[in-house]
């Protein structure tokens, strides 16, 4: 028997992992593209392991703009401080898996909000935070909060195609005292 050795991840996953599953949201952006709220986490990876349907992950980085496509057995990985935005494609569904279990919800990520909304702590909270439940309120209030976020995302794109790497910086700046006290 011959011991083949296992490939190594590109990045490892160090503390618990969490495990979920998402679908994009198939309602239309300001830029005519469906799918999710852009954000980063500042101290998790994450990966997106595609189970379903296609689509594709945008990513912003200090390395640029990126538009990866994905369909089933594709992974995207994403290390800290790289905003990402799953876009719908068709069907899309993924399975993530994310780096310290839990700190993603208890205050790691950050949405793509414009500076303005990132400059006022309360601001960011206030339309960041979905209300409980489901229903008509709370997708209308996710619609709010993914719109926002494709608006800020929009900016630093631009400034990143472009060239101007300025607008990312700022954001990750801005994004590190939003949640300096968690």
């Amino acid at each position: 028997m011959v011991n083949t050795p296992k490939p190594a991840l590109p990045h490892p996953l160090p503390g618990a992992i969490g495990l979920s599953h998402l679908s994009a949201y198939d309602w239309e952006a300001a830029d005519g593209v469906c799918g999710g709220s852009p954000h980063l986490h500042l101290v998790c990876t994450e990966a997106y392991v595609v189970t379903g349907g296609r689509g594709a992950v945008q990513t912003l980085s200090p390395g640029g703009y990126r538009d990866i496509p994905l369909e089933p057995g594709s992974v995207a990985w994403f290390t800290p401080g790289t905003v990402h935005r799953m876009v719908q494609g068709g069907d899309l569904r993924i399975t993530v898996l994310m780096q310290n279990s839990g700190l993603p919800e208890a205050g790691d990520a950050v949405f793509t909000f414009p500076p303005e909304v990132l400059a006022d702590p309360e601001r960011y909270a206030a339309v960041a935070t979905l209300p409980p439940g489901t229903g008509v309120e709370v997708e209308a209030a996710a619609r709010r909060r993914r719109d926002l976020a494709v608006e800020g995302y929009l900016g630093l794109r631009e400034a990143l195609v472009a060239g101007d790497n300025g607008p990312y910086a700022e954001f990750q700046r801005a994004a590190a005292r939003l949640v300096r006290a968690k």
